[in-house]
């Protein structure tokens, strides 16, 4: 046996081969300990795997996919584990084989006894995140086409990689949510494509291990839209998605008889949800689409989306173009009028658009269809303007949706002279025309306008007494008294006084003026010497004195010449 020894230097007492024995004793003691712990516990979390029988671990064991690799990985890391305890406590599993051996095994099996041999081994919950919606554009002028965002009624197809039996088709529900197998009902309203793609992936990432979805819309849903303002037919309208173009901003348009003459198109609002229930406000420039082909601005719409077409503060500007385009409202559809002032027929009238003709003066003109009734030719069907009207001032009179009626007007003098043919406005439904009296006409405006397409063709006047052929007489517009004369044969040369005419005139007011005109033809025309007639003007061309006199004188000598006669006829007897 050993024998404790001091030392000369330090007098330290060696240990003694008892006292070794007994400290590694004690080392393997706490190995085996602790390996015992830890057998308990991988023991304890396996009979708790095995125990729980809810029908959600059921469930979410009998979907869960894992693959033989990763299996095989948890395998081998146990086993480095119980390689490491062996290490440490050598002797003391040789004193108790069989005891080690068995929870080896146990360990072992553990894991895979709590699961099915075809089913791998569930991963833990994943935490579950909604993702936000997709940041809508601000309140400002439209950019660019937005993504089309699902509602109820949309049909779309879910296709997950490799679970053929949780793919398929679905529609979204009056909820705003899928219904879909597994993971129940998924909230998509308002969200684009890839963000719903996104929601479903994380709710279907709880019972998958990283599931691989795919989202595609099959059906659009029809589309619920309001469009008020400058339009024929404002109201709310249900449009069929079967394609893009018939949920076109142009096509609703159509849909609702089209725009109004007084529509500002520069500045259509359509005013959008957003998913979080704001509203976003897009302006769209209409003029640009019809002017120049910008078809962004002919967007697609959505459901819920408010369309406004706001007045326009002048009229007249872009009507030529709206007139010609789709948006504008059907030209072959009547639209009800009203023509005051110096036209021959005022009054109201029902007009349908075409090539228009105006007849005599006082007769209603004709019209045809397939072009926009213009002032010229409600001008035309209500018999042309007077020669006193002044074209370079008329006034329109129209109707707005705001209530507030429109009063602009048109110069149809620059017609005449410079062809503006915008000066010509388009009419529509409820507009009032006023043609107002010129203060003053020279000659060359006087021809000007007797020549126009929108004067009468011609007008009638009686021309008596003295003339060669005396009767009524159709004349062109603005025609003067010297004319009208010739126009009957001139002056009975031995008759006729031919230095004046009376010319009588019925006013409007139902009274009638007669005034003595001097006749000079060599005269140009002048209100006092050679004044322009009007429809149903009488000219009177009174007898010279040699004249007056003889027939004086033979209305006093007539009853003398019935006795002569009586005398003469005695003398025949006799």
């Amino acid at each position: 046996m050993c024998q404790p020894t001091l030392t000369k230097s330090t007098e330290r007492l060696q240990p003694t081969c008892l006292e070794i024995s007994c400290c590694k004793f004690s080392q393997y003691i706490g190995i085996i300990i602790t390996s015992g712990f830890l057998f308990v516990g991988i023991g304890s979390v396996a009979n708790a795997r095995a125990a729980e029988s809810t029908p959600a671990r059921v469930q979410k064991v009998t979907h869960q996919v894992i693959t033989g690799e990763e299996e095989k990985k948890v395998r081998a890391g146990q086993a480095s584990a119980l390689n490491l305890a062996d290490a440490q406590a050598t002797q003391a599993q040789r004193s108790q084989p069989e005891e080690a051996q068995l929870k080896e095994i146990e360990m072992t099996q553990a894991p895979a006894s709590s699961i099915s041999p075809s089913l791998p081994e569930l991963s833990p919950p994943a935490a579950i995140t909604t993702p936000s919606p997709e940041p809508l554009l601000p309140p400002t002028v439209l950019t660019g086409e937005p993504a089309y965002t699902l509602g109820p009624g949309d049909v779309v197809n879910i296709d997950i990689f490799r679970v053929s039996q949780y793919s398929g088709e679905s529609q979204v529900l009056v909820d705003g949510t899928l219904n879909l197998p597994l993971v129940g009902k998924v909230a998509v309203n308002g969200l684009t494509i890839a963000a719903a793609s996104e929601i479903i992936s994380s709710q279907y990432a709880q019972y998958l291990r990283r599931p691989l979805v795919t989202l595609s819309l099959l059906s659009r849903r029809p589309l619920q839209i309001s469009i008020a303002g400058e339009i024929n037919r404002p109201g709310s309208y249900t449009i069929d998605q079967g394609s893009n173009q018939t949920s076109r901003l142009s096509r609703l348009i159509e849909t609702s008889g089209g725009v109004t003459q007084s529509a500002d198109l520069s500045q259509v609002q359509v005013q959008r949800l957003r998913a979080n229930n704001g509203q976003q406000m897009i302006v769209l420039n209409l003029v640009d689409l019809i002017a120049n082909g910008n078809l962004a601005q002919d967007i697609t719409l959505r459901d819920g989306d408010e369309v406004f077409i706001p007045t326009a503060s002048a009229p007249t500007e872009n009507a030529a173009l709206l007139a010609d385009s789709n948006l504008a409202a059907d030209s072959n559809q009547p639209i009800n009028i009203a023509i005051v002032g110096e036209v021959y027929r005022p009054g109201p009238y029902t007009l349908q658009g075409g090539i228009a003709r105006t007849g005599d003066a006082g007769t209603p003109g004709t019209d045809s269809a397939n072009s926009p009734t213009t002032v010229t030719r409600a001008i035309q069907v209500a018999g042309g303007i007077k020669p006193e009207a002044d074209i370079r001032k008329v006034q329109i009179v129209r109707p707005t949706r705001t209530g507030i009626p429109q009063l602009f007007e048109v110069d149809l003098w620059s017609l005449l002279t410079d062809g503006d043919l915008a000066q010509d406005a388009a009419l529509q439904e409820g507009d009032t025309i006023i043609v107002p009296v010129a203060t003053a006409l020279t000659a060359q405006e006087i021809s000007e306008l007797a020549s126009a397409s929108f004067s009468p063709d011609t007008i009638r006047v009686n021309v008596v007494g003295e003339v060669k052929r005396p009767g009524t007489v159709e004349l062109p517009p603005n025609t003067p008294l010297s004319q009208a004369i010739l126009a009957v044969g001139g002056f009975n040369q031995t008759r006729a006084s031919q230095g004046s005419a009376d010319l009588v005139r019925l006013n409007e007011n139902g009274t009638v003026t007669r005034s003595e005109i001097p006749v000079d033809f060599s005269q140009g025309i002048s209100e006092e010497n050679n004044p322009l007639l009007r429809n149903n003007d009488v000219v009177i061309v009174d007898r010279n004195g040699l004249a007056g006199f003889s027939d004086t004188l033979g209305t006093v000598l007539n009853p003398l010449s019935g006795v002569f006669s009586l005398f003469r006829l005695f003398d025949i007897f006799n």
